[in-house]
């Protein structure tokens, strides 16, 4: 476990992780950080959600749109290329 000012890191493995997750994620909304490490390497990193990092919603509303066509079926030759024939 490191330490810096602002925030606590533990590092936990992947299957200690999967075993206790609630005493973790308890850590986490504490302020802690967790990095999970999966045979000994990082993949992953849990932190709390500050008010700054969360996205509003509609956070792209209005900069693009969805065609009429949308849900429209694909053409034949399009599902013909995705199935193989």
């Amino acid at each position: 476990m490191s330490v810096t000012p602002e925030r606590v890191i533990i590092q936990v493995s992947f299957e200690d992780m999967q075993d206790h997750a609630q005493r973790y994620l308890q850590r986490v909304e504490a302020g802690e950080t967790v990095i999970v490490l999966k045979e000994g390497r990082p993949v992953a990193e849990i932190k709390p959600i500050t008010p700054e990092a969360r996205r509003p919603y509609g956070l792209c509303a209005g900069e693009f749109t969805t065609p009429d066509d949308f849900d429209a079926p694909l053409p034949e030759t399009i599902l013909q290329e995705f199935e193989g024939r």
